[in-house]
């Protein structure tokens, strides 16, 4: 976590440089502008054909600093670095893009991840709150319900998942480990179940939990994690 606020605490400071960097770009000519662009673009696409993952990004920071404006830029590199494993970096950079714009889905989602990822739950939680309420998706309920219950915030949690039992598709599922190699796909509605049990096993709300876990068991009789959180109860 110390970690997690020093990055936060660099992404500060680098701010001033950029903004006095931005100063100068804006007194650029405009036709060198272009170009630089056009080359910059251009070795960014040629980057990624080959696989170059840091020719890239230096590309977009150059795009990025000469067009302190244009966002696509911006998003492009959080992606590129969630791609490419760099949790923290690709959080930094899709919490300025949602500075300016709150609703960018796509920067939502890697902030939300990316901040999981690291283990900042708490900064987590929002980005995924924010994700559902703009874009209906029942899985970043699902997390938000999870993390929630992970902060031990059980009647938030609690909250999310009767939400999500309310609004979820028969269609909606959600992977579960089944070993190291593999996944169980479960209906969102077993897993929300299993979810609410855990809850009330964390309250020592045993009656409440065992009724969630069979009914979870019920929809789905292979649901590996619910048939375990069943037997602690029985």
């Amino acid at each position: 976590m110390k970690h997690v606020v020093f990055m936060l605490l660099l992404a500060i400071c680098a701010s001033t440089t950029i903004a006095q960097t931005a100063d100068s770009v804006s007194r650029m000519d405009p036709k060198m502008k272009k170009n630089l662009n056009a080359a910059d673009q251009a070795a960014y696409q040629l980057a990624l054909r080959y696989n170059d993952v840091a020719a890239a990004k230096n590309s977009l920071y150059q795009l990025i600093v000469r067009n302190p404006d244009d966002l696509r830029y911006v998003e492009m590199l959080g992606s590129l670095y969630y791609e490419a494993g760099q949790s923290m970096s690709a959080a930094l950079v899709s919490m300025d893009v949602l500075k300016v714009n709150d609703k960018s889905i796509a920067s939502l989602e890697i902030a939300a991840y990316s901040l999981e990822q690291v283990g900042a739950l708490e900064r987590s939680l929002p980005y995924f709150e924010s994700l559902y309420l703009l874009s209906g998706d029942n899985f970043s309920l699902y997390k938000s319900g999870y993390i929630q219950y992970s902060l031990k915030k059980y009647s938030e949690a609690l909250n999310s998942m009767d939400m999500l039992l309310k609004n979820t598709k028969d269609d909606d599922k959600v992977g579960f480990p089944k070993s190291q190699t593999e996944t169980q796909e479960i209906s969102m509605k077993a897993a929300a179940l299993n979810l609410k049990g855990m809850i009330y096993l964390d309250q020592d709300s045993k009656t409440e939990a065992k009724k969630a876990f069979e009914e979870a068991v019920a929809l789905e009789p292979t649901f590996d994690l619910a048939k375990e959180n069943l037997a602690k109860v029985n």
